[in-house]
């Protein structure tokens, strides 16, 4: 177990013993009746109302391919305002659904999440600024784990 001062660093990769933070980590995720390997295949899939794109998304073998997949389908209507609350059920069925993911994010106590990443994402993750010496970014995936955590204490 971690000590306290130890638990209050900011967690800021989503990989390695913290893989498990990551939505292409592997777990069931339920959208309208039918299960998909990862949060990421159900987020992609959700973005289109067509079947035959979700059912394309969810066979895919892997995260990245689907990530890429959904960048290639009809968005349904209002996406734009609907991913964020979207985002957010599936991360909350991800930590309710799988007791183990549960007992681990809870284990992280009051660190900060933030998803620090290369690729520039800078929605749904953070970059670091070195010039700033901060993270930047609005971080909005470890806004929800955070506040998931919250909700499971």
């Amino acid at each position: 177990m971690k000590d306290a001062q130890e638990a209050t660093q900011p967690i800021t990769s989503f990989a390695g013993e913290h893989s498990f933070l990551s939505n292409f980590y592997p777990c069931a995720i339920t959208l309208d009746s039918e299960d998909y390997p990862t949060v990421e295949h159900a987020f992609q899939a959700a973005k289109t109302d067509d079947p035959d794109q979700r059912r394309s998304i969810r066979e895919d073998e892997s995260p990245v391919s689907a990530k890429h997949r959904g960048k290639r389908v009809t968005l349904r209507p209002g996406w734009d305002h609907l991913r964020f609350g979207i985002m957010e059920i599936f991360v909350r069925q991800k930590f309710t659904r799988h007791s183990e993911l549960r007992e681990k994010l809870l284990l992280t106590g009051d660190a900060d999440l933030i998803e620090g990443n290369t690729w520039r994402d800078m929605t749904w993750g953070a970059v670091w600024n070195k010039d700033k010496g901060r993270w930047v970014g609005q971080n909005h995936l470890g806004k929800i784990l955070m506040s998931v955590r919250d909700e499971l204490r």
